[in-house]
């Protein structure tokens, strides 16, 4: 696994980035992919934002390979994926879409629904040996320009406890020797750039390109840090 930021920071960026600022329009992101970690012993408890969500589901899932465990959570879209996705129970409310899960599942099987439904929220909740997963079953708040005086996230929609230095390297990838680590981006949205000869608006929408400045600010056993690099994504 490499994530979406360490992805930003090492200049290559792929399909899975894209998806990640689909949603934003120009301006100032503030409080983006948010991580709390703490190392217990030779774990780590990683805490996240919802921006991960996908990310650690598609990485516990690559993990658990042909093995097999138990599922719960939701897949959260606003297309209608009867008949497409196996779940218990739907709920709607406003056009978006709530598939309840609760089922033992493949690690291949995991890595299908990341791979067929890239554009839904996959807040599932699973354990792979030891290591464990959770995510809020529920769908993230939009994003939307920060304001002045506006309400802090709270970083605990994604809670991933590993000792696998891989997926700990994959968000914590320039944070070495550390007890506690605190992290927040700005996403800082200069341009759109649209397709050329692409009409309709969905599509226009799907394929353009969002230029600007990812900022990450870390804050590793009380010393602050800050980087930032420009991006076409």
């Amino acid at each position: 696994m490499n994530g979406f930021v360490k992805k930003i920071f090492d200049g290559k960026i792929d399909d899975l980035v894209h998806l990640q600022f689909e949603k934003f329009g120009r301006g100032e992101y503030k409080d983006r992919a948010m991580v709390l970690a703490k190392r217990v012993g030779n774990r780590v408890n990683i805490n996240t934002t919802a921006e991960y969500g996908n990310e650690f589901v598609r990485t516990m899932g690559d993990k658990l390979g042909n093995g097999k465990t138990k599922v719960s959570g939701v897949v959260i879209s606003t297309r209608d994926l009867t008949g497409k996705l196996k779940f218990d129970d739907k709920k709607q409310f406003m056009g978006v879409k709530k598939y309840i899960i609760s089922d033992e599942m493949t690690g291949k099987e995991i890595l299908e629904l990341c791979d067929e439904f890239p554009r839904a929220f996959l807040g599932l909740s699973f354990k792979v040996g030891e290591d464990e997963l959770k995510i809020k079953p529920k769908a993230p708040k939009s994003g939307k320009p920060s304001t002045k005086g506006g309400n802090k996230l709270k970083v605990d929609f994604c809670k991933l406890k590993t000792s696998d230095e891989k997926i700990i390297r994959a968000v914590l990838f320039d944070v070495d020797n550390f007890k506690n680590v605190e992290i927040k981006h700005t996403f800082l949205i200069k341009d759109i750039i649209l397709p050329e000869g692409v009409e309709d608006p969905n599509k226009m929408r799907e394929m353009a390109k969002r230029k600007g400045k990812i900022i990450r600010e870390r804050n590793v056993d009380g010393i602050d840090l800050k980087e930032e690099k420009d991006f076409v994504v």
